[in-house]
């Protein structure tokens, strides 16, 4: 069977504007780059939909299943990572002197734990992402998810993917020259990362015990991307009557105030029960001593932290590449619980001075397109493949190669799709991410939340590597169960 199915060009440029209105009118909404709006617009008032796929990508039934199975054992083993100060004290050994960044917030860990925490309490909002690995030649039937990477702070798109899920339900319903005889609407799985996100935050306000604190999300300035934060903020205010504020961190830092005693973090005379971050993980959020500043304000306050700076250092690839070593994740799970999650795993080195991180980096040289390179960084762009891993590993010392971790490429079978991006068809080979979000709440000495939140399929042109939407490489998508 051809797929996607096949249209006349009139049928097809009508669902493409069906799909168009719909998103704009659902809020399938990102604001576009700066260049690209003119004088003309002012205060953000121009808009764009969201790039998305015109039809939802195929992907195994049984794999999306298992994936969303793994979802809780992570959520507790993260929360574990976490509180191991062994662990950290261990990783953060060998990335203190060549990555700045994981410096500076193992300094704020130190500090706050100097100090004494004040808040034991944790909210996790992550998402683990996996891709499908087939042997070269096979076909999706064979394919087997191979977890990409487990995300633990700003874990974005949870809005803009359950709208998503609504809109290929919606173009099915609405409109028989969509996909009649080809998709049946049970092979669309229901998506509710929006309701599940905002739900956990609500839980920890609860938790925090102030009927009249607020919720306040740490942004970026100019975020494009605010519409998937908005639909968080609009569903806490309408399901939950929980009111929250927009801050950047050089704002926590201007204006921001911690309570000698108690340390409760208030701004702007408002008392904060959460603090969820969707900036913070990446350099460029820290561009002066003032915002790192702002960091350690709010670590060191009574708020819920999501993430805890733990949660964020524990989320570095570091950790990754540890967990896949024989016996480490029988310290945090039982045997069975370890040989589920490491059936996952594919390839991954370290690149330190050890006998394997030699052996390695003699891989990588010999043989580059089999591999990705990656630093401790989230946010999509910042990867090394082919190639240029060779480049990069002849300029680095063997002490500046240990900021990194040498993982096996995961080969995803191609497959046929359509991608809409700024109002234009694009047509070709696509693979896709699967994303499973994770919704743990812990109150200091035990679980309060621990659940599947939603997912988000992200689709990119077969031939581009990395997969951020955000960093304009993907599309978001929806699943097709098959």
């Amino acid at each position: 069977m051809t797929y996607p199915p096949t249209q006349s060009d009139t049928d097809r440029q009508a669902l493409l504007n069906d799909a168009i209105d719909w998103a704009v009118a659902h809020g399938l909404l990102i604001r576009p780059p700066v260049e690209k709006v003119s004088d003309s617009f002012e205060n953000g008032s121009l808009v764009t939909h969201a790039p998305f796929t015109l039809y939802p990508t195929p992907f195994p039934r049984a794999e999306f299943e298992k994936a969303k199975g793994l979802q809780q054992p992570w959520n507790t083993l993260i929360h574990k990572l976490s509180v191991d100060d062994a662990l950290i004290t261990e990783v953060m050994k060998e990335l203190s002197g060549v990555d700045d960044f994981m410096q500076k917030l193992y300094e704020i860990y130190l500090k706050t734990k100097e100090e004494g925490v004040m808040q034991r309490a944790s909210l996790g909002i992550h998402r683990c992402d996996y891709l499908l690995h087939a042997e070269i030649g096979a076909d999706t039937k064979s394919a087997r998810i191979q977890q990409v990477e487990f995300n633990t702070i700003a874990s974005s798109f949870g809005s803009l993917s359950t709208y998503t899920s609504q809109l290929h339900r919606y173009l099915l319903q609405a409109s028989e020259r969509y996909a009649a005889g080809v998709i049946n609407i049970d092979q669309l799985p229901e998506n509710r990362s929006v309701q599940a996100i905002a739900g956990g935050i609500a839980s920890a306000w609860k938790l925090y015990g102030n009927p009249h604190a607020r919720v306040m999300m740490v942004v970026q300035p100019g975020e494009r991307n605010v519409f998937d934060q908005r639909w968080i903020e609009y569903n806490l205010l309408e399901s939950h009557g929980i009111r929250l504020l927009r801050r950047t961190l050089e704002e926590i830092e201007d204006r921001g105030e911690l309570n000698p005693k108690t340390k409760a973090l208030t701004i702007d005379g408002h008392e904060i029960a959460v603090t969820y971050f969707r900036s913070g993980y990446a350099p460029t959020d820290y561009p002066s001593s003032k915002e790192w500043d702002a960091r350690l304000k709010v670590e060191r306050s009574l708020s819920i932290k999501c993430p805890t700076v733990a949660y964020q250092i524990v989320g570095a690839k570091k950790i990754q590449q540890l967990l896949s070593v024989p016996g480490r994740l029988e310290r945090y799970v039982d045997v069975y619980t370890a040989d589920l999650l490491r059936e996952s795993f594919t390839g991954l080195y370290p690149f330190d001075n050890s006998a394997e991180g030699q052996h390695a980096y003699k891989l990588a040289l010999e043989d580059p397109e089999r591999f990705v390179m990656k630093p401790q960084r989230e946010g999509g762009g910042n990867n090394i493949y082919g190639s240029d891993i060779v480049d990069t590993l002849k300029k680095l010392t063997v002490e500046e190669r240990s900021a990194y971790i040498l993982m096996e490429l995961i080969r995803s079978p191609p497959l046929e799709n359509l991608m809409v991006r700024e109002g234009k068809l694009i047509e070709g080979e696509v693979a896709s991410e699967l994303g499973i979000y994770g919704i743990y709440l812990n109150d200091g000495d035990k679980a309060i939340v621990n659940e599947i939140g939603g997912h988000l399929l992200r689709t990119k042109a077969h031939s581009t590597k990395e997969g951020g939407v955000a960093a304009g490489f993907a599309v978001i998508d929806s699943p097709l169960l098959v």
